[in-house]
């Protein structure tokens, strides 16, 4: 029974083009290798391995960093011992006016008191900067090693300035050690960012983070076994530009070098526009629906690529939509001060809230949908300065 369903999950009909096997790809001619499914599994113990590297990281150069740029741990302050409170809270975090006036008479405490304890709370679990920087920092450092050993690469590949070149011949292209590496260390990394995701930064998109990040494995794993090496590469190189500048702008927030992170934050805009508005569709979609159509012809996995490349398209609009709104919103309105009744937390503008954006990437809706102040702040009251 494992045998059969294994060979309805990997059928040649659906993978691969007509008249084309999985033995076919167990034959490469001497001296050369193709892509083998098994191949994949070597992702698993090196996600291990990225994660532990993580660790070290973090804790050898990022933290070091991090007292240079006198970024705290900070002790935020601690709620009241209070069982009652506390089950309610473990539920939800934020109680209505109903469940306020149970509790009030329950506790015998006045309402304003138990929002107090409330607010404390929630306070009291958010993560400290200093942890934000040390998560940004090391993504920072992923994406731009992965994207300037990508491009090392595809400079001198001829299908990175003849996209047609990648359907040329295939399936039967011959994987490059630069290729392997290349795709080895993006599927570990998104394998070790499932490890993390339990001990990272909890954020209320967690299962749609989840979700993206098995979806993005299902990609990166399926182009690798059916040798759609050379696009693959691609995508990944334009996915990676600008989450380097999004992690950089961040890092400059969080040491407030305030000039810097609007500069970075201009910069991962243009970048967000030029690699996924331009460059995505009019030249990697592109080639995948149209070329490959003309050179190989469609087949049934072609239908689900192509489909899944047009849905990331989508998101891609959504988001620099949102991305936008709020920039031309913050240059053209002037500088909002936001006021914050905790003493710990500096006036900011506008315009750092938004450099922050949202954590990766690669990127899912719930990220963007969040570009707005009162994500990075508790409940505020906003004040124009004059």
């Amino acid at each position: 029974m494992t045998s059969s369903i294994s060979d309805w999950i990997w059928s040649e009909r659906f993978w691969l083009p007509e008249n084309v096997t999985w033995a076919d790809l167990e034959r490469p001619p001497t001296g050369a290798e193709y892509p083998r499914i098994r191949h994949i599994l070597y992702a698993l113990p090196l996600a291990v391995v990225v994660f532990l590297l993580r660790l070290l990281f973090e804790r050898l150069v990022a933290k070091p960093c991090a007292h240079i740029l006198q970024i705290q741990v900070g002790v935020p302050r601690q709620a009241q011992p209070n069982a009652v409170l506390e089950k309610v809270f473990q539920s939800k975090t934020c109680p209505d006016t109903r469940q306020l006036e149970g509790l009030s008479k329950q506790l015998d405490w006045d309402e304003r008191k138990i929002q107090r304890w409330f607010r404390v709370r929630r306070n009291q679990d958010r993560p400290n900067m200093q942890k934000k920087f040390c998560e940004s920092m090391w993504r920072f450092t992923f994406y731009l090693g992965i994207f300037i050993y990508g491009i090392r690469h595809l400079w001198v590949s001829p299908w990175m300035w003849d996209t047609r070149q990648c359907w040329y011949n295939y399936p039967f292209q011959p994987l490059s050690p630069g290729q392997f590496n290349h795709y080895a260390a993006e599927l570990s990394f998104y394998w070790s960012l499932m490890f993390s995701q339990f001990i990272d930064i909890k954020r209320k998109d967690f299962i749609m983070m989840l979700v993206h990040h098995l979806a993005t494995i299902f990609l990166i794993t399926f182009s690798y076994a059916n040798n759609m090496l050379r696009v693959g590469t691609l995508v990944m190189c334009v996915h990676d530009a600008s989450d380097i500048f999004l992690e950089a702008a961040k890092l400059a927030n969080y040491a407030k070098y305030q000039r810097l992170c609007d500069g970075l934050f201009v910069v991962f805009s243009i970048s967000f526009f030029c690699t996924r508005l331009v460059i995505y569709p009019f030249w990697v979609v592109y080639s995948v629906l149209v070329e490959s159509w003309e050179i190989v012809g469609p087949y049934q996995a072609w239908w689900l690529l192509n489909g899944l490349l047009l849905v990331l398209q989508a998101l891609h609009i959504i988001w620099f939509y949102l991305i936008a709104r709020i920039a031309i919103k913050a240059i053209f309105k002037g500088k909002v001060i936001f006021s914050n009744d905790r003493a710990s937390l500096p006036h900011v503008p506008l315009r750092q809230d938004i450099s922050v954006l949202c954590h990766h990437r690669r990127h899912f809706w719930p990220e963007y949908s969040q570009l707005v102040p009162h994500v990075f702040n508790p409940p505020i009251t906003p004040r124009i300065s004059k």
